[in-house]
């Protein structure tokens, strides 16, 4: 692709964007010591005010608490145990919200402060809530701050990074772009090269092949847990923007389209609200494998999920609840919203429809997933 269509491209994805989601990584807005870069704040707010004034939304998904914590409590260094993390970021949360809101204020805004954990994304009332209130906040002209709530998460429940949950937040939003500002230029082909690669227009599980699974300093992500997000948001037909938050005036490139960071264009076609959830944001509450026939209905005749091509069932669920379906490899192909318990769904594993009634004394449903509330994916949406 040629610079100037390169350039076509970029301009394209920022004048169809309603709403940028700005993840803002540690590294971006701390000192080398943890302590918060309040001039790199201020300047980073001075351009997310500078695309409130287009007429656009923005979310701000920002790390830093516990640095902040850290910093604030006299702790000397990231502590290594779980109580004194969340308190390092119950104290540094706190500063980190009042230094955007008295920036934002300079500029007639305020800040909005969103704390989630990832139970807030499965459970579908909370995940409703939280979009709604976004939406609200919009309507008063309000900039979200978002955070992992790092005061109650734990390993088992929480997102692992802040990419992942901004991913998330970009799910439910309209038109919108997200740009990750991180502490290096974009994602690089190899480790000699001066300048980043520019435009990924399809995704390629072998971007994972580019990077070494490493975190920065204060950070909890990587390049690796990037591209995990960026692939999970380009397959709903979200496109991604990785750039340099150290960069100056790196959001006002951005914003003109200019040729900065590797833009990703979304490689999915855009997906209903729904069917983001079933498949991107909610956390499967059990297993079902699927054989090979099933595997087939599915992929090449649309059909649904049948009890007669399911071989086992595993976790612990209920009706409505979100399983993953798993292929005989072991694989995860699709997502679904389940008919059954499971109780329910082992007792007719394997069986024809027509058996079901006979095994349960009745016939709530004649699939286990039905092909509407199931979310089906490609072979490079999921390793």
């Amino acid at each position: 692709m040629t610079k100037l269509s390169t350039d076509l491209v970029r301009r394209e994805v920022i004048d169809t964007a309603k709403t940028l989601v700005v993840k803002v990584g540690t590294n971006v807005i701390s000192h080398p010591d943890s302590t918060l870069d309040l001039e790199r704040i201020g300047s980073l707010v001075d351009a997310v005010r500078r695309i409130l004034e287009t007429g656009r939304q923005v979310v701000v998904v920002s790390s830093g608490a516990v640095g902040a914590g850290i910093d604030l409590l006299g702790l000397g260094s990231r502590p290594d145990d779980l109580p004194h993390l969340q308190a390092a970021a119950a104290a540094g949360q706190a500063r980190l919200i009042h230094h955007y809101d008295e920036c934002l204020s300079r500029h007639g805004f305020h800040a909005a402060q969103l704390l989630l954990t990832a139970e807030d994304f499965t459970e579908r009332g909370r995940y409703l809530n939280v979009r709604n209130t976004l939406h609200t906040l919009f309507e008063y002209g309000a900039v979200p701050i978002v955070n992992e709530n790092d005061t109650v998460s734990v390993e088992e429940i929480g997102f692992g990074d802040n990419d992942r949950l901004a991913a998330l937040v970009t799910n439910l939003l309209p038109a919108p772009l997200l740009v990750l500002l991180t502490s290096v230029d974009g994602l690089f082909a190899g480790p000699e090269d001066v300048q980043p690669i520019r435009l990924v227009e399809e995704w390629d599980d072998g971007l994972f092949g580019l990077v070494r699974d490493e975190q920065s300093p204060g950070g909890r992500g990587g390049m690796k847990r990037k591209l995990e997000a960026i692939r999970s948001a380009t397959a709903v037909g979200e496109s991604v923007i990785v750039a340099n938050g150290a960069r100056a005036g790196v959001l006002d490139d951005v914003l003109e389209g200019r040729e900065v960071g590797t833009l990703f264009l979304a490689h999915g076609a855009t997906m209903p609200a729904w069917k983001r959830w079933i498949g991107y944001a909610a956390m499967p509450q059990g297993r079902v494998t699927l054989d090979r026939g099933a595997c087939r209905a599915l992929f090449e005749s649309g059909g649904s999920l049948l009890p007669i091509g399911v071989t086992a069932v595993d976790g612990q669920f209920v009706h409505g609840d979100v399983v993953a379906l798993i292929d005989p490899q072991g694989r995860e192909v699709a997502r679904g919203l389940v008919n059954y318990d499971r109780r329910d769904a082992g007792e007719i594993a394997g069986l024809h429809s027509e058996q079901i009634s006979e095994r349960l004394g009745s016939l709530p449903y004649t699939e286990i997933v039905h092909r509407d509330n199931m979310v089906i994916f490609n072979a490079t949406d999921r390793d």
